[in-house]
This record gives C-alpha cells, structure tokens and sequence, in this order.
C-alpha cells in the first residue's frame, strides 16, 4: 500500500459493511467506498466525521512509524476542525 493510501471497512447506519479508502492528492484527501470486494470505488463527496477520525487514526500510526511527516496530522486536524467544529480532535 502506497504512503497516499488508507484503507479501512465500516459499517453504514442501515447496517451494510462498505469499504472506505482515502487518497492524498497533494494536500487534500480524497475518500472512495464500495460495497464489496469487486464493486467498483466510488468517490464519497462528503464523507462523514466517523471517516475523517479512522483517517487521523491511520495517520498518526503512520507518522509514529515515520511512514509520513508530523505535518500531515496536523494538517489533517485543522481540515477535520474545518469541517466539524463540534468534533474534538
């Protein structure tokens, strides 16, 4: 798996496991789902807050393995403050 990608799975709100990858593209992140294993990757516009906290979670990992620079997370944190003001990072 390239340093630009994370994978996880969750489980929707109606109950169905789906698969959550995201993308850095320079400095955003770009989230994609499918369904099972052969479904195509869809892209998520608006993918919710539960997503943004399993990426921070990855990156932190990774920044503790030096995989990726400190600054990631904390670019990451002020985009997740951004976009959710109510979450606490």
């Amino acid at each position: 798996m390239p340093k630009a990608e994370i994978r996880w799975k969750r489980v929707t709100e109606e109950g169905l496991k789906i698969q959550v990858y995201a993308q850095r593209v320079s400095r955003d992140w770009r989230f994609y789902v499918r369904g099972k294993r052969f479904d195509q990757w869809q892209p998520l516009t608006e993918p919710p807050l539960e997503d943004w906290l399993e990426l921070l979670d990855a990156v932190r990992r990774l920044v503790t393995r030096r995989r990726l620079q400190p600054d990631h997370e904390e670019r990451l944190c002020r985009r997740i403050r951004e976009r959710f003001p109510e979450a606490e990072v």
